[in-house]
């Protein structure tokens, strides 16, 4: 009687790594693809999944943006191995947590929905409208992955799953963190209204968004100073509320990555939009949503190990060590 082969298992800190390079691959599929409409590429290869019809690599091409195109899905096709050994390593793990396995799926689901839309923004010829929601679903897979890798650093709990988390700041700082992370959002989503606007479109014959460039921009650049405002107050909140430790670096990771990028946009805005600048403040802005998620979700954790060993507490008294555990 043939004995099947045992089923590989992968440890915590192991997965954790796979989860990681998941991400990092992520956030460099997104400058990847800047990279393509900065460069003009976003039409060098008119079909799909070839690059021409009836031909899967480019020939004969006058011009290297075809292959600038065509090396930007076989980017992809690594980003599909990194998400694919999340998916497999949510199983190996030990023990398998059910919500790893759901977050893991998530991002195949989220590939998936990025191959279709690429394909999509080839056919209408890059049209701004479908280049934005490639770019808003990245964004959003993006937060996939961030809330994987987090959660995949918690400990587990005696029963397989995830230890239950509590919050460790009170509910103004949760708030604010609330809004921060909206804020962050919104910021993103005026950017690509520039971005659709402005000079960069992928191909010098695709269309444009019916707005002026000036107009949006200084749009995008109130809402930052609104969102740089939340972040300073948020800061400033947790230190009075005595919220140190993990959170209140991260926060100040944020402070700093959103001063960065502001900078870095008005930079860009007075030379003429160049195209490595702009490279860069797509980057930013996967920075800045990173750092807002991963600060929001620092701020609810499993209780310290010694609270966890002591008799159940009443929620009052877990709500008044709530501050003193996220020191």
């Amino acid at each position: 009687m043939a004995v099947l082969p045992r089923a590989p298992t992968v440890s915590a800190s192991t997965y954790r790594r796979f989860t990681r390079a998941a991400l990092a691959s992520l956030v460099f599929i997104v400058v990847t693809g800047a990279a393509v409409r900065l460069t003009g590429s976003g039409l060098g290869c008119s079909s799909w999944p070839g690059c021409e019809p009836g031909e899967f690599v480019p020939h004969g091409a006058s011009s290297l943006n075809p292959w600038i195109e065509f090396l930007n899905r076989l980017i992809t096709g690594a980003v599909s191995v990194a998400v694919a050994l999340a998916v497999l390593g949510s199983h190996w793990r030990t023990p398998r947590r059910r919500d790893l396995v759901w977050l893991s799926w998530g991002l195949v689901a989220g590939v998936v929905g990025q191959i279709l839309l690429g394909a999509l923004v080839v056919r209408v010829h890059v049209h701004p409208i479908a280049v934005q929601g490639h770019f808003l679903l990245s964004a959003v897979l993006v937060a996939n992955a961030v809330v994987l890798h987090h959660r995949a650093g918690r400990v587990d709990g005696a029963d397989g799953r995830a230890e239950p988390v509590v919050p460790l700041a009170g509910p103004v700082v949760l708030r604010l963190s609330a809004i921060v992370t909206a804020l962050a959002a919104t910021v993103m989503l005026a950017g690509t209204i520039v971005t659709g606007s402005g000079p960069h479109a992928g191909d010098e014959d695709a269309e444009r968004l019916a707005f002026a460039v000036r107009s949006v921009a200084m749009l995008h650049s109130g809402l930052t100073w609104v969102f740089l405002g939340a972040v300073v107050l948020l800061v400033l909140r947790m230190r009075r509320d005595l919220v140190m430790g993990v959170a209140l670096e991260r926060a100040t990771a944020l402070l700093t990555v959103v001063v960065l990028q502001g900078g870095l946009g008005y930079l860009q805005y007075f030379t003429g939009v160049p195209e490595l600048l702009v490279g860069l403040h797509v980057l930013g802005s996967m920075l800045v949503w990173i750092a807002a998620l991963r600060l929001q979700l620092t701020l609810r954790e499993p209780l310290p190990r010694l609270l966890r060993l002591r008799e159940p507490a009443p929620t009052a008294a877990i709500d008044a060590a709530a501050p003193a555990a996220g020191a």
